[in-house]
């Protein structure tokens, strides 16, 4: 069993007409206020034995194209205003109907920033990811080692003054299937909630002077594995509160573009 997945980036226009050539801007291409997207299609199976293909992706574009695009379209033409989680269902339906394989699931990319996701196993439910950005500083340093022990362990990452990271943190929400309820949570609450539990306390901060979950003598460790567990913890807590609707399933911080953690790990996302 594999599991392979396909991208397609295109544009919805004022003017149908323009397919243009080029797959990596997106086909159609972008003509005038266009809106452009990504779907990622997931299909599993077994490849077929002679052509090592479990199916040929320009079967999953041309299913995307003829199929999901127009359902799309036809949405930004006559109901602009609708939650993109209530087309999810119908946008799978629509590949599947052009593809052989199973089609596992949809991720729709609305932004750079922000996606949702219709897994095909667990269908009462989309998972919404939206990143955001933090700047700080933060020392690794552990009270209970030596200074020597420290910087063996934590070379310069140890450095008395500390030192900045940009980082990149996504959670992913879980919210019930639309289909004709109201959201669960709207983007732009989630986006309040996460400034109010994780953007304001952490961002221009020195993690280890500035914070208690990091303080130096009473706080844990300021790693990216704590990072996440930490934020996962602070934001779960604010949506039970404010949006009971909404299950945090996993954290990832990105502390650069190379080195990453998700939290919790073992999670199905």
């Amino acid at each position: 069993m594999v599991l392979l997945r396909r991208t397609v980036r295109f544009a919805v226009n004022p003017d149908e007409s323009c397919d243009g050539s080029n797959g990596d801007g997106g086909v159609p291409v972008a003509a005038g206020l266009a809106r452009w997207y990504e779907l990622e299609i997931s299909c599993e199976g077994e490849p077929d034995p002679a052509s090592g293909y479990l199916v040929n992706i320009k079967a999953i574009d041309h299913a995307v194209r003829e199929r999901a695009i127009p359902v799309i379209a036809l949405a930004c033409s006559d109901d602009p205003t609708t939650d993109p989680a209530r087309l999810l269902s119908a946008l799978a339906d629509a590949v599947q109907g052009g593809l052989t394989p199973r089609v596992a699931s949809v991720r729709w990319n609305l932004t750079p920033s922000l996606s949702m996701e219709l897994r095909m196993d667990d269908p009462n439910r989309v998972l919404i990811r939206q990143r955001f950005d933090l700047a700080c500083a933060h020392r690794l340093h552990n009270p209970e080692l030596s200074d020597e022990e420290n910087r063996a362990l934590y070379g310069k990452c140890n450095n008395p003054n500390g030192h900045g990271h940009n980082y990149r943190v996504e959670p992913c929400i879980a919210v019930p299937t639309p289909e004709n309820k109201p959201q669960a949570i709207s983007v732009a609450r989630l986006e309040a909630i996460v400034h109010d539990a994780i953007v304001e306390p952490y961002d221009h901060t020195h993690l280890n002077d500035d914070t208690d979950a990091f303080a130096t003598e009473t706080g844990v460790v300021p790693s990216v594995e704590n990072i996440a567990r930490v934020f996962y913890e602070a934001l779960g807590a604010a949506l039970n509160e404010h949006a009971p609707g909404a299950e945090l399933v996993t954290m990832t911080v990105w502390e650069t573009d190379r080195t990453s953690c998700t939290y919790p790990g073992g999670a199905s996302v």
